[in-house]
């Protein structure tokens, strides 16, 4: 077993690891965050509210490349909220970018998997 002043110097450095690790990550997620802007994205009423709203912790490409429903766009609003610290959205604020996403990055229509004989159900 190693010594006490061996094992606390190791937690130490294993905090000071982390709190770095933390920095640098934060740093890139602001620096991805740094290069977009509401105007790459579809117009709409509500895209700026969207934008600044999901950019506070990760980059719009990230939001714009999920296409949802609404119901699945409020309970990932909902998520974010409760599980990531995302400031509550609410009343017409909501209202407004859930129109926005909801319009802007519907659900994808489900990929053609080749030719489909139309008697076989």
């Amino acid at each position: 077993m190693m010594p006490l002043h061996t094992r606390t110097a190791a937690a130490r450095i294993a905090r000071q690891l982390s709190l770095a690790a933390a920095v640098l990550l934060a740093a890139g997620i602001m620096a991805r965050a740094q290069d977009e802007a509401p105007e790459d994205y579809p117009p709409g009423d509500g895209r700026d509210g969207a934008f600044y709203a999901c950019t506070a912790c990760h980059g719009f490409k990230l939001v714009a490349a999920q296409g949802m429903s609404r119901v699945q766009w409020d309970a990932t609003i909902n998520l974010m909220t409760s599980k990531h610290g995302m400031p509550a959205l609410e009343g017409r604020d909501r209202e407004v970018v859930l129109n926005y996403l909801e319009a802007a990055f519907p659900p994808r229509a489900v990929p053609s998997r080749g030719f489909q004989n139309p008697f076989i159900k």
